[in-house]
């Protein structure tokens, strides 16, 4: 079953970025977890039974002046490792065109890191288009964070 998000979700949710490359404690989980169930212009998605879930894609709505009109972004996508190759990606990536496609957006995109070479066919059989390549720059803006790197991972 593909539901929202709920915030007892977060411990699980926590496990899953960790598969994913993409640690992070409890409580930031639960923080950012927070903003996104208070945000109008974002939406997660679990794959989830009765006992676990096995999964969860992000979206959000992205306004847009620079090459292309307001759309939906996909901006996260796992499926926990004991459940991949079944399908629930692909219908995880289903739920996300439909959660925009009901708030009027007209086109979705989805980034996939070149360290992920696995997910680049996956998207491209469902019908995404790679459209170019970029470098990703961060900044930290707090006091004497210098040239930190971002601890996000990949």
């Amino acid at each position: 079953m593909i539901r929202p998000v709920r915030a007892a979700d977060a411990p699980r949710l926590v496990e899953l970025l960790a598969q994913l490359g993409y640690p992070a404690g409890h409580e930031a989980v639960t923080r950012r977890l927070a903003v996104v169930l208070a945000s109008a212009t974002q939406q997660v998605l679990v794959a989830a039974d009765e006992s676990r879930l096995a999964g969860y894609v992000g979206v959000e709505r992205r306004p847009a002046l620079l090459h292309r009109d307001e759309h939906a972004e996909i901006t996260g996508l796992v499926v926990d490792a004991a459940a991949r190759r079944a399908g629930l990606g692909r219908t995880l990536v289903r739920a996300a065109e439909q959660w925009a496609a009901r708030h009027g957006l007209p086109a979705i995109v989805v980034r996939s890191n070149v360290v992920r070479p696995e997910s680049h066919p996956f998207y491209e059989g469902l019908g995404y288009l790679r459209t170019s390549t970029s470098h990703s720059y961060f900044k930290d803006l707090t006091a004497g964070a210098g040239r930190r790197r971002w601890a996000a991972g990949p």
